[in-house]
């Protein structure tokens, strides 16, 4: 019987709902997927709890919290189906979301264009009122035209209001009167300020960033309140918590004021998952391979953190190409995405060559071999035909895998096209699939100046484990984890995520004439906002500062070292700099000056990792062999086996398959398998 800590945390991706049950009391970890309902995805997210409970017994009023990522804020500003948006900026700065970062995307396609910005030109309006660089004031606002304007964008029908005035990151003071303006005369008109969602320099970022969380924002805060009622008629009163893009958890209040910083919020939690699984078997350096049905994406895991960055952009006209979308000034698990997963559909190009990507058959009609109307070849088929998935028992018996349809349909379509065999057809899928995902880490790494061979490959996701020995071999890398049920890796990130803020406060001054009492002062004032919202004595701060050398144009972030702030940091915080400069860009400038844009705060509460094993299940592990086509080795009898079976100190030897509920491992003749005390396959190549 439970005694009410039970938590559960509820992944939305584009092919698959994911759920993860945690009852301690129990020493009980369930797991469940179903197939996400994209219309209404309250109702598989309602539906999988509701299964979940009752396979596991557990009463709804012993669940004690409920994590949630959502891909919906995402979607809303790649469909564009987000609110009317109204748009305040400073006289002579109507058009910054037109101008842009006035730079091509791709130089070799003449026919590119930008992403159109969220709010029309006839819905930014320009008002007086003027700080200058340092935040003082030159002239003030005018408050009768403030309201004026906004009556004109109510008119002509604003349903969310971002404000973006000229320096309002060094002083809020004219956005602040704004928003008292408007709250007094049109009290249910949302207002995002740029000073709060980004309070940074860079005007055209900050106004993306403002506009977009005022785009998403009625949308969000209805889809939340809808699910809270949702869950409250199913008699769970637990609080709703929501995955941060930066890898934390935050309250629903706070999720629904700032949904922007949900963008990223269900590929962060595979990051953080990662990061405790890298954690519990001492990996240091890892690279989190997270592969669904839609997309693959990696990530960098050092020391059992996944790194972040502050820059991301929103809503690419081409999703794969860095520049074609809305940049925003967001803290986000720092990742690449490509068009590689278990629905990405294989076709002919119009060069005749084989293409995978990054088309997706979604959950709906989802590949050939579910059985639901799809036609087009995916790499699923192509892993079903090679022998990698179980037709028989995919989802744990749940879903038959229709084979012969798959052999029918690549040989009077793709294969006949390529003019190739089924079977070459298929091996021709997960060879493109293998080496667009390799050469993306290859170069996600080389940017951060790091060498993919020294890191070990952390696989998840549906289909992860499935292509994880192949990728790994592409690498070069001789080590391979793969945790237990991977297919709910992120899910389980929910639940292992510490409830974080972001703060971050722009003060720009060369580090020799730092004022080191208000440098205090902003960690002081972010310090108190961060408690505030974790209610929590008991929590982690690391401080850092954004730093460049005078007349650079972007920045890197520096950790600050420990006593800076008590006196005396400006050489330690030079020194600092020197180092991370070297990391990244091999080498310093002996006689630059140096100075600091922005100062970061970062919270987190405390939060208790727990494994995802559970104990052995019993019996014999082994379900005999299968005929599996390796596209590095050819046609071999793989050895199968019940990974719930399987016992610590377990050694296999390939080639093997080790099958799960949510998701296949496939290793080849030259890997061997360990399983370690959390069940957790640990492979060595070579």
């Amino acid at each position: 019987m439970s005694t009410g800590n039970v938590r559960i945390g509820v992944d939305v991706g584009g092919t698959f709902t994911d759920l993860l049950l945690h009852d301690p009391s129990r020493a009980l970890t369930w797991t469940g997927k179903l197939p996400t309902t994209p219309e209404a995805p309250h109702v598989a997210i309602t539906d999988g709890i509701a299964r979940i409970l009752r396979e596991t017994e557990t009463r709804p009023g012993d669940v004690a919290g409920v994590v949630h990522g959502t891909t919906l804020v995402t979607n809303t500003v790649l469909e564009r189906t987000g609110a009317q948006v109204g748009f305040l900026t400073t006289r002579g700065f109507r058009d910054i979301p037109e101008m842009g970062q006035e730079i091509r995307f791709d130089t070799t396609d003449l026919f590119a264009r930008p992403a159109p910005p969220l709010v029309q030109r006839d819905m930014r309006l320009e008002i007086g009122g003027r700080l200058s660089a340092q935040g003082q004031e030159l002239e003030p606002l005018d408050d009768e035209e403030v309201l004026t304007r906004v009556a004109v964008l109510r008119e002509r029908g604003a349903e969310a209001l971002a404000v973006c005035l000229l320096h309002a990151h060094v002083d809020p003071l004219h956005e602040l009167r704004v928003r008292d303006l408007v709250a007094k005369k049109f009290p249910d008109l949302p207002v995002t300020l740029s000073a709060e969602v980004a309070p940074v320099m860079r005007e055209y970022e900050r106004g993306n960033t403002a506009c977009m969380n005022a785009y998403v924002q009625p949308l969000m805060a209805g889809y939340l309140d809808r699910l809270r009622v949702e869950l409250d008629a199913m008699s769970i009163a637990a609080p709703l918590r929501i995955m941060l893009s930066g890898g934390g958890i935050t309250t629903l209040d706070e999720a629904k004021a700032h949904p922007v910083r949900l963008l990223e919020s269900g590929p962060a939690a595979g990051a953080i998952a990662a990061s405790a699984v890298a954690r519990s078997v001492a990996a240091d350096r890892v690279i989190s391979f997270d592969m669904g049905g839609t997309t693959a994406k990696m990530a960098i895991v050092h020391h059992g953190r996944p790194r972040v960055t502050h820059d991301f952009e929103a809503g690419r006209v081409d999703k794969f190409k860095p520049g074609s979308g809305l940049p925003v000034k967001l803290t986000v698990v720092d990742m690449i995405e490509i068009g590689s997963g278990g629905g990405s559909i294989a076709s002919r190009d119009r060069l005749g060559l084989l293409k995978v990507g990054p088309r997706s058959a979604g959950s709906v009609p989802g590949p050939i071999a579910y059985g639901r109307g799809g036609t087009s070849p995916t790499v699923t088929d192509a892993d079903a035909w090679l022998g990698f998935l179980d037709a028989d028992n995919f989802l744990g018996g749940e879903m038959h895998l229709d084979l012969p349809a798959v052999e029918a349909r690549l040989e009077a379509g793709l294969a006949q096209e390529l003019e190739l065999s089924p079977l070459e057809t298929a091996v021709g899928i997960e060879r493109v699939v293998t080496e667009s995902m390799a050469a993306a880490t290859r170069m996600h790494l080389a940017e951060k100046g790091l060498d993919p061979s020294d890191h070990t490959l952390l696989a998840f996701g549906g289909a992860g484990p499935v292509h994880a020995y192949a990728l790994a071999k592409a690498l070069k890398l001789s080590r391979l984890i793969v945790p237990l049920r991977a297919g709910v890796m992120s899910a389980y990130g929910f639940l292992v995520a510490p409830p974080l803020v972001n703060e971050v406060r722009s003060h720009q001054s060369e580090v020799t004439e730092l004022d080191w009492e208000h440098v205090r002062a902003l960690f002081d004032d972010m310090e108190r906002r961060a408690r505030h919202v974790l209610g929590d004595d008991e929590i982690d701060l690391e401080f850092t500062a954004d730093m460049r050398y005078v007349g650079q144009g972007f920045e890197i972030e520096v950790p600050l070292p420990a006593g800076c702030l008590d006196g005396g940091g400006t050489l330690p915080l030079l020194a600092a700099f020197a180092e991370a400069y070297r990391a990244v860009f091999g080498r310093v400038v002996d006689e630059g000056r140096i100075e600091v844009v922005a100062w970061r705060l970062t919270a987190t509460s405390p939060s208790a990792d727990f494994g995802l094993g559970m104990e052995s299940t019993g019996g014999k592990p082994s379900r005999g062999t299968r005929t599996v086509h390796l596209p590095e080795t050819g046609t071999v009898e793989a050895s199968v086996y019940d990974r719930y079976a399987m016992r610590p100190g377990d050694v296999v030897v390939g080639p093997a398959v080790f099958e799960e509920r949510e998701s296949s491992c496939v290793i080849g003749p030259d890997a061997t398998a360990v399983v370690d005390e959390g069940l957790n396959l640990l492979v060595s190549i070579g």
